[in-house]
């Protein structure tokens, strides 16, 4: 037996519920997601499990986190103790929520439509100043929500992140993004016009 310690907290997605664990459940920045059973098998049994309940559509493990993912057909009152107390359990006789990280969903620019060709992202010079300014202003509090914010790229004023977990089909992420992110990355680099996001 682990000691375990396990407690749920709101995200500003409301289809997403945040459990948190008082130990590390993935190494480092490592980020494990899934949206599936299927996806999970091999790859994380925790979140193999959390499939087995009927409500459960995503789970994304990070840190000392897990993020679920709920259908539309429950209320969170009604299932977020069980969730929670499978959780801790899970924790108190695993050692690992994760036994191997899935491989990240690589997802290409498709800039020539016509021609059905997707290019590769290209590197710009000002790549490694935004994922900077991500890193250092956005991230903390993304990743306190539960969700994560990764840089894709920047072409023509336009930077381009994923977002994954509670930011993932979160109906504030918008005004979070415009709002927020792009007001701070167009104040600090001038070259930055805009911001938009694509879910992975």
């Amino acid at each position: 037996m682990i000691p375990t310690n396990v407690y749920a907290e709101m995200t500003p997605n409301p289809r997403t519920m945040k459990f948190v664990a008082d130990r590390l459940l993935i190494e480092g920045n490592a980020v494990a997601e899934f949206a599936s059973a299927a996806e999970a098998k091999g790859y994380s049994s925790l979140a193999e499990k959390l499939f087995d309940f009927p409500f459960v559509s995503g789970v994304f493990i990070m840190s000392n986190f897990v993020t679920v993912t709920k259908t539309e057909q429950v209320e969170w009152d009604l299932i977020v103790y069980e969730l929670r107390e499978f959780v801790r359990d899970f924790l108190m006789n695993n050692e690992k929520a994760v036994e191997k990280l899935p491989e990240v969903r690589k997802t290409e620019v498709v800039s020539n439509e016509a021609k059905g060709q997707s290019e590769p992202v290209i590197p710009s010079e000002f790549d490694e100043q935004i994922r900077q300014i991500l890193e250092e202003y956005v991230r903390p509090a993304v990743e306190n929500d539960g969700g994560l914010i990764d840089f894709k790229s920047f072409k023509d004023g336009v930077v381009t992140v994923t977002l994954r977990g509670s930011c993932s089909g979160c109906p504030s992420s918008l005004s979070t993004l415009k709002g927020g992110i792009e007001t701070m990355l167009t104040q600090m680099i001038p070259e930055v016009k805009t911001v938009v996001a694509e879910e992975l």
